[in-house]
């Protein structure tokens, strides 16, 4: 079967190194925020592990990830940096992770929180609470946010394996959430993980992603449910159980990296 979309395997170095040597234009930002927001157990924190371990080259396990996706695992707020080589050298782009939503009220972060933490308004460590979003007076409200503050991509980690039982009250509350990222002009795309969970042509060959029709189908159904565009949804394998690293499995992560770079470097130079 022929691939429905194209992407260049086999040349991982030159994706790779536009990664390396990406630099924001505008010089007002020394690094991109790009915050990642998804439902439960949807591999928010493996996403960053396997970005992480594609540019180390190496297994990396910096932010906490967990198998069991009944809850979620992350509670606070925890911003990631990413070594690019010697000691206190970082690629000029940072994660956010945050808690996963849920479907019922009351569980999983508050879509309010969501929108403070896109204007820039909660600071690191922040233990998220599902009842309520954040107050004015807490220690870990920010009313003075800058420009490093502030989100420049808003990333949506959905599960793949999961993707097709989306309750209608998750899609509602991250509906609210593009909404509020497109009244601020944020770029946005959405990541599709645990392809390989999903497909066992993929689970065979990561390179079979593109030519898979259920896979296909999956996109078009996020793309109809959340509203992005085919062109904006990516479909990753993060690293779970590998012991070490895999060209093709890095190529579909930089593919999302790239589009990543470009959407966040597209919104500052309109600052």
């Amino acid at each position: 079967m022929e691939e429905w979309r194209k992407i260049r395997w086999g040349q991982k170095e030159e994706d790779l190194q536009f990664v390396k040597d990406y630099q924001p234009y505008n010089k007002e930002v020394k690094e991109l925020r790009v915050l990642l927001y998804g439902p439960i157990g949807s591999g928010k924190s493996s996403f960053i592990n396997s970005v992480d371990t594609v540019l180390q080259g190496r297994i990396a396990l910096q932010a906490q990830a967990d198998a069991n996706s009944s809850k979620s695992f992350t509670i606070k707020r925890r911003t990631f940096k990413i070594k690019k080589g010697g000691p206190g050298t970082f690629y000029p782009f940072v994660f956010t992770d945050i808690m996963g939503i849920e479907g019922p009220d009351k569980r999983g972060v508050c879509v309010e929180d969501i929108k403070l933490d896109m204007k820039g308004h909660i600071k690191d460590s922040y233990m998220f609470n599902p009842c309520s979003e954040i107050s004015e007076d807490d220690p870990y409200y920010n009313k003075n946010p800058t420009l490093e503050d502030k989100v420049q991509v808003l990333v949506c980690i959905i599960d793949g394996s999961s993707s097709s039982i989306l309750d209608d009250e998750s899609i509602r509350k991250m509906r609210q959430v593009r909404l509020a990222a497109r009244d601020l002009g944020i770029a946005q795309l959405a990541v599709l993980t645990k392809i390989d969970k999903t497909c066992n042509e993929v689970q065979s060959d990561v390179k079979n992603v593109y030519k898979s029709k259920y896979i296909k189908k999956m996109i078009e159904k996020i793309s109809v449910d959340l509203g992005f565009p085919l062109n904006c949804i990516f479909p990753v394998k993060n690293y779970a159980s590998e012991n070490g690293t895999n060209d093709d499995i890095d190529s579909l992560i930089l593919s999302a990296m790239k589009q990543i770079i470009n959407s966040g470097e597209d919104f500052v130079n309109q600052l």
